[in-house]
């Protein structure tokens, strides 16, 4: 399918299943470099990072942990502008390399908060991975250890990422086109 409509909008396709894939397993291929001999704690936030996390994971040979947390932001097409904690962490994370698998940074507020949260359970480091990054829509530095993809300021759609909860299982990642 090369355009999609959810609701009252339509998409079309801007990144292919067989790209993403590809750049999902270069990703993990750096991180199973970069953090070999460390256990890395994957902190995957939920909803939209679900599907990443699973094929990230997949392709990640050392040994590794994974927990989830779910935060909010989003409602409807644009940022609310406030973060909410809805399921938060159990795990001790003192003396972890901790590795937060993200769908996608824009503001970086999210981030931001949720880095600041980390940081009072004395972490050894914490990473940043998403799948995909606006860099014109940051308002928060962060330094993000790994990126599959820079993008434009554009609603995007598929592959767990989603608009008022539809189209999370979408295979490839559609951009919005039309508000019709």
């Amino acid at each position: 399918m090369d355009s999609v409509k959810i609701k009252d909008k339509c998409f079309r396709v801007s990144i292919h299943e067989t790209e993403i894939k590809r750049r999902v397993k270069e990703v993990a291929e750096q991180i199973n470099k970069d953090m070999e001999g460390k256990n890395p704690l994957f902190l995957c936030v939920l909803n939209g990072s679900f599907i990443f996390a699973a094929d990230l994971l997949r392709e990640i040979t050392i040994p590794c942990n994974i927990s989830f947390v779910k935060l909010a932001s989003y409602q409807g097409t644009t940022s609310t502008g406030k973060v909410k904690e809805v399921i938060g962490l159990n795990e001790d994370l003192s003396g972890r390399t901790i590795v937060i698998v993200e769908d996608i940074v824009d503001t970086g507020r999210t981030m931001r908060q949720m880095i600041e949260s980390l940081g009072t359970r004395n972490p050894a480091s914490v990473h940043i991975c998403t799948l995909f990054v606006k860099p014109t829509k940051l308002e928060e530095p962060l330094d993000i250890d790994y990126a599959a993809f820079s993008i434009p300021d554009d609603f995007i759609v598929g592959y767990g990422l989603d608009y008022d909860q539809e189209g999370r299982g979408l295979k490839h990642v559609y951009t919005i086109v039309s508000d019709k």
